[in-house]
């Protein structure tokens, strides 16, 4: 079976090229990257549906001289998907552009708030000073640290990372937040 070489390394490019605009940070990239990849694959399945043959209908042909139906009718389905995925991709676009006057990607705000969470956390790790901090659990250490430096428990509002969100207050925000760190500085503040 001889395969076209022009045909993978086109169908390589487009597939590279793709990936890297999904990559980007504007949907507009975006989208046209899920379209060149899209394109790759489709002829990828056209190069492994093997060498040309007779159309597939009964009688017209031998079995070994018929093509395999199969790797057409699946570009067909990924044509399909590839169109629906773009045009969503659009209306996404088309409002981002109308909400915010360009389509980049933003960052997420409670990514964000997760990673400065772990990085206080971090900073409250075991103190090698401390023996007794050695065999404690991080949330025992972080209690131990806390009533130490005079400060009363308080619930974690946006819970672990490991708890679900249904149970956070819809209303805790980064102000509150900020809030709290004020009071514990002026709380340490305080007790010195």
């Amino acid at each position: 079976m001889p395969v076209s070489l022009m045909l993978l390394l086109t169908a390589g490019v487009l597939i590279a090229c793709g990936v890297y605009l999904i990559l980007e940070r504007t949907l507009t990239r975006i989208i046209l990257g899920i379209v060149l990849a899209g394109n790759g694959v489709n002829l990828l399945f056209i190069v492994a549906a093997g060498r040309p043959g007779k159309p597939p209908f009964e009688g017209t042909a031998p079995a070994e001289d018929m093509t395999d139906p199969l790797p057409f009718a699946m570009v067909l389905t990924a044509i399909v998907i590839t169109l629906g995925i773009t045009a969503f991709g659009v209306a996404l676009s088309y409002r981002a552009w109308q909400l915010f006057g360009h389509d980049e990607v933003p960052d997420d705000v409670e990514d964000r708030r997760v990673l400065r969470r772990s990085q206080r956390r971090s900073g409250m790790d075991e103190d090698p000073e401390d023996p007794g901090s050695q065999g404690l659990s991080e949330e025992s250490r972080r209690g131990a640290l806390l009533h130490s430096q005079g400060h009363r428990a308080r619930r974690d509002p946006l819970g672990t990372d490991l708890s679900g969100a249904e149970d956070a207050p819809q209303d805790y925000t980064e102000a509150d937040e900020r809030e709290d760190v004020r009071r514990g500085r002026e709380t340490e503040a305080g007790g010195r």
